[in-house]
């Protein structure tokens, strides 16, 4: 992982910056195995509050290296399903998910929040990952792509349920059938962007840093509630809600967040799950 991707871990915030930067953080074999062993570890740290995902250099993620085509245009595997010939992606590889899908659902699944910082470009497998976020930050004039179709493929790596919840669904057919470069503007009108900013790592940091000041108890409550499909039954999520709060209000945390806010004062809280996991 080290060659692909650099993890820093540091008050509770972990930042994963992809290292690639000389082939635009393309998405090699090895990116893709770093990407998953990448967020194995950060689910697995749970004294981690939030997570900063970027890409250095000229690109966040450039999509799927030029190589992988050229093995693809060959009827070979493109280095996406671990073999050497082309394996049927519906197997299921890891968990829910094949190999490719894991790279970007992997960021879903991690309980705490995850905050993409894009910059240059975001393309194809590359603006999947960015939509594995929960919040998503660019750069101005940063160019987006969901570039599958110029390939002959449909957008497969795990988020196109996260773009259909975010955006219209005629605007997401249009540009997966199109393969239509946009820029960071109408990323934000379509509503892919939460925020765009002249330095967006700084921001994501930043705010990483105001979630990791928070009760995690309650902030893995809220991204395991709005992570939900879209299309749960609405008791279902009424009663997740209930649930939820039922583990939340009362204990310690809670508590030592309502006398901190009173208080004037940064709260100090106990991280359960980390603690459990240290047990």
């Amino acid at each position: 992982m080290e060659n692909r991707i650099d993890l820093k871990i540091e008050n509770h915030i972990a930042h994963a910056n992809l290292i690639r930067g000389d082939k635009m953080n393309a998405l090699d074999a090895e990116m893709m195995d770093a990407l998953i062993e990448c967020g194995e570890r950060i689910k697995a740290d749970k004294s981690i509050r939030a997570v900063v995902l970027s890409g250095e250099g000229r690109a966040f993620c450039a999509g799927l290296d030029m190589g992988n085509f050229a093995k693809m245009a060959e009827g070979g595997d493109a280095g996406v399903t671990d073999g050497k010939e082309r394996q049927k992606l519906a197997e299921r590889t890891h968990g829910l998910a094949n190999r490719p899908q894991k790279v970007a659902f992997t960021w879903r699944e991690i309980e705490v929040p995850v905050i993409a910082a894009a910059q240059g470009f975001a393309l194809g497998g590359g603006f999947q990952l960015f939509m594995g976020a929960d919040m998503r930050y660019a750069a101005p004039g940063t160019k987006f792509s969901i570039m599958e179709a110029r390939w002959g493929l449909v957008p497969d790596m795990g988020t196109t349920h996260v773009m259909t919840r975010v955006a219209r669904e005629d605007i997401v057919k249009e540009l997966a059938m199109t393969a239509r470069i946009f820029d960071a503007d109408e990323a934000y009108e379509y509503g892919f962007l939460t925020r765009i900013t002249e330095n967006p790592i700084e921001a994501a940091l930043e705010t990483a840093a105001a979630i990791a000041e928070r009760n995690p108890d309650a902030i893995r409550g809220t991204k395991r509630l709005f992570n939900e499909p879209a299309d749960r039954f609405v008791g279902d999520t009424l009663m997740l809600e209930s649930v939820l709060q039922d583990d939340i209000i009362g204990h310690p945390n809670q508590i030592e967040a309502v006398k901190a806010e009173l208080e004037g004062r940064p709260a100090v809280y106990e991280d359960a799950e980390a603690k459990k996991a240290a047990e």
